[in-house]
């Protein structure tokens, strides 16, 4: 799983937004942070959606809208917040056996230009897969007869690949991570123009 996926399993916008200072009534309702809320209109599960404003999504939009972060930044917030464990068995072992012998330094650790471009990669892929959840959302079928919008589709067909390139480029070897960016770059790079589209 990826720090997506692991947050949202482990943390409800509720618990996000008493922890951030929100009161949460007994049916769940809390005054909307996102509009001028006299009165609780927000109700606040395991996503949130407010009836005055329209406002909604998961509790990783929540605390991104909340603090404007990106959702990447949002995830990294609350597995902070929360203390979430967000290492895989492998990342564990990789950190052991760095203490017990000297990490080799390669070309690609050395480059800073590498790892900008890893962590552009990372953003680029966050912010796509927070779009695309957001359509499997907005635009999926009302009913059995309406016809599929094109966003929905790209959201089914995409969702689970854009996960697989997050968890390797998170949660991956580092050899893999560079092979994947040598021959998927253009991939992300077409994501990013893609969304360009939405901006």
């Amino acid at each position: 799983m990826n720090i997506f996926q692991v947050v949202k399993e482990n943390v409800t916008a509720r618990q996000a937004a008493e922890q951030y200072g929100l009161k949460v009534n007994k049916n769940g309702m809390v005054c909307c942070p996102f509009h001028d809320d006299r009165h609780p209109s927000m109700k606040v599960d395991q996503g949130f959606c407010c009836f005055a404003c329209g406002a909604k999504g998961d509790v990783i939009t929540f605390v991104a809208d909340f603090f404007h972060l990106t959702p990447l930044e949002a995830a990294k917030k609350l597995a902070e917040d929360f203390q979430i464990p967000i290492f895989t068995d492998n990342e564990k072992k990789r950190n052991t056996s760095k203490k017990k012998e000297k990490p080799k330094r390669t070309l690609y650790q050395t480059e800073k230009k590498f790892e900008e471009w890893e962590q552009e990669s990372i953003h680029i892929l966050s912010d796509y897969l927070h779009l695309l959840e957001e359509w499997k959302i907005r635009y999926a079928p009302k009913t059995p007869e309406e016809e599929w919008k094109a966003e929905f589709i790209e959201a089914c067909q995409q969702i689970e690949k854009i996960n697989y390139y997050l968890d390797l480029l998170v949660f991956g070897e580092l050899q893999d991570r560079i092979e994947f960016l040598l021959d998927s770059g253009k991939v992300v790079k077409r994501i990013e123009e893609r969304m360009e589209e939405y901006r």
